[in-house]
């Protein structure tokens, strides 16, 4: 089964299990239909993690894809002129914000150790299909709209709008020849044709040359990307085990932070999405958030505290949830284990992100299972187009653009080589019996955890099918306002929880979740209607 953002993408990837391929060669060829399809959220020019279930070894392995600052970048990359922080799209449109892509390290490496198929025929639908055209899709058509303004480059510009400036609507077939030359070298010559050569002297020449924002990628910087593996993190939550990515995510431990603190409380009782599950879980939701700002980053780079998933201490920041008030903005916590490192203060803001970032949930018939969520960080990433057809993302404006806080260093303040801290959280649960239950993960930028939340307690305490807990309203919180999706029952929620003190932010919340769920019959799926994905399986 495979369940993805973009119906295009499922075929393809379906059509690699069909013919034998595992989970991760479907992966692959998902993610390079996407990087075609769903450019505003994904592709080669961009980072990504996976967790792979190794159904023969009985193994889970998580595999850290995230992009990495070039040697050259310093804590006050982000600092203008006037000595503050820039103003977010300064930051973003431009070479600026551009850091080493890893998404085609992370396929090579997961396909030379989880593949089955040739590595080139899973460049084969991706390639057709960039060389045949497709329909633009309403989703791509709204967001080019949206995103019109920040084309500057000329290359963008010809690609995205028409010859008269208008952005290219719905239904306009698009063709991408130069993509599909740059998947045939990949194809003959590996991650290496990629990372050396004259896809990554491409990839320097874009990011450097644009003289309004120019960037300082090296093709040193190119060679030395390596894939890292990571212990995944994994933690009890009722009857289940649900893992996730390690930092430099905060995804995994996020999730399992919420979950610890949500479960000495009968959230089953409460009901999907009432006032009483929103007030509860955006309260969990607080107190994650509080202790991610202030603890995690790059594990390469900062010591973090390994008491953060202790139970003992969930227990505690769960007592602080009150039934009668919200805890407004919490203070992180004092886990078990202190940071053994320089001290670190709390990061006052989160990342801007819009929607974008994809997730890719499959399981193949010799029971492996991946969980891949991947990024170009903004809407269209940084703008650039490469002229191999590609966009490069805009990843390191992920990091803090403050590098200290009241003379503290901020843990996920901007280093060389350093990976910025993720919000995403690919999830894979296992029943008692240690079977995979559930394949999970969401796109939407720092709302992914709160949406993968509701995935999770969807599933695993209101006992819904994976489709119905896709389609339950958004909300939550990341210690900031509590989120109401607009349009839905929940934004009628309002008054109530402002009566207890949340401040309250009704707007759209367009995730992208992605679930596969085991069943007495099989697999079943869902895919967000939020967007254009779909599922297939047999």
């Amino acid at each position: 089964m495979v369940a993805a953002a973009n119906p295009l993408a499922v075929e393809a990837g379906y059509r690699i299990l069909r013919q034998g391929g595992s989970a991760v060669d479907a992966a692959i060829a998902v993610q390079l239909v996407l990087n075609l399809v769903e450019p505003q959220s994904s592709g080669i020019g961009g980072g990504a993690f996976m967790l792979v279930h190794d159904a023969r070894r009985r193994r889970l392995l998580a595999y850290d894809g995230r992009e990495a600052a070039p040697a050259a970048a310093r804590p006050d990359r982000f600092i203008g002129s006037d000595g503050k922080p820039l103003r977010f799209m300064d930051a973003v449109v431009g070479g600026r914000s551009v850091g080493v892509p890893g998404v085609v390290a992370l396929l090579a490496e997961t396909h030379r150790r989880h593949g089955r198929l040739p590595w080139a025929t899973l460049f084969a639908p991706a390639i057709e299909l960039a060389e045949r055209g497709f329909a633009i899709s309403p989703r791509l058509a709204h967001l080019i709209a949206a995103e019109a303004r920040h084309f500057i480059q000329p290359r963008a510009r010809a690609y995205f709008l028409e010859s008269e400036g208008a952005p290219r609507t719905a239904g306009t077939i698009l063709r991408n020849p130069a993509l599909a030359r740059t998947f045939r070298a990949i194809a003959k010559g590996g991650a290496d044709a990629f990372y050396r050569g004259d896809i990554a002297r491409d990839i320097v020449a874009t990011a450097d040359s644009f003289a309004a924002n120019p960037g300082d990628l090296t093709l040193a910087d190119l060679a030395g990307y390596r894939v890292k593996e990571r212990v995944p993190v994994c933690a009890a939550y009722r009857v289940y085990r649900v893992c996730g990515m390690a930092p430099p995510s905060s995804g995994g431990t996020t999730v399992l932070q919420m979950l610890g603190i949500l479960e000495p409380y009968d959230i089953a009782a409460m009901g999907p999405a009432t006032f009483w599950s929103v007030h509860f879980m955006s309260e969990a939701g607080r107190l994650a958030f509080a202790d991610r700002a202030a603890y995690v980053a790059d594990p390469d780079f900062v010591v973090l505290p390994t008491g953060l998933l202790d139970r003992g201490y969930l227990r505690e920041r769960a007592r602080l949830i009150r039934a009668d008030a919200s805890l407004g903005q919490a203070a992180p916590g004092h886990p078990p284990e202190p940071v053994r490192a320089r001290k670190v203060a709390r990061a006052t803001s989160e990342a801007l992100e819009l929607p974008a970032t994809s997730h890719i949930s499959i399981v193949d018939a010799a029971g492996n299972a991946v969980a891949m969520t991947t990024s170009i960080e903004w809407a269209f990433g940084s703008h650039l187009l490469t002229d191999g057809g590609f966009l490069l993302n805009n990843e390191l404006t992920d990091f803090s653009f403050a590098p200290t806080i009241g003379g503290e260093p901020v843990a996920n303040r901007v280093e060389p080589g350093k990976r910025p801290r993720s919000s995403m959280a690919p999830t894979i649960v296992y029943d008692g019996a240690g079977r995979i239950y559930m394949v999970t993960g969401s796109g939407g930028g720092p709302g992914i955890v709160n949406h993968v939340i509701k995935s999770l307690v969807g599933v695993l305490d209101w006992k819904l099918d994976p489709q119905a807990a896709l389609s339950l309203p958004n909300f939550g919180s990341r210690n900031g306002p509590t989120y109401l999706e607009a349009g839905t029952p929940a934004a009628t929620l309002a008054p109530r929880l402002e009566a207890l003190g949340h401040a309250v932010a009704v707007s759209a919340d367009p995730s992208g979740t992605q679930a596969i769920v085991r069943t007495k019959e099989g697999w079943i799926g869902g895919a967000d209607p939020r967007r254009e994905g779909t599922v297939m399986g047999d």
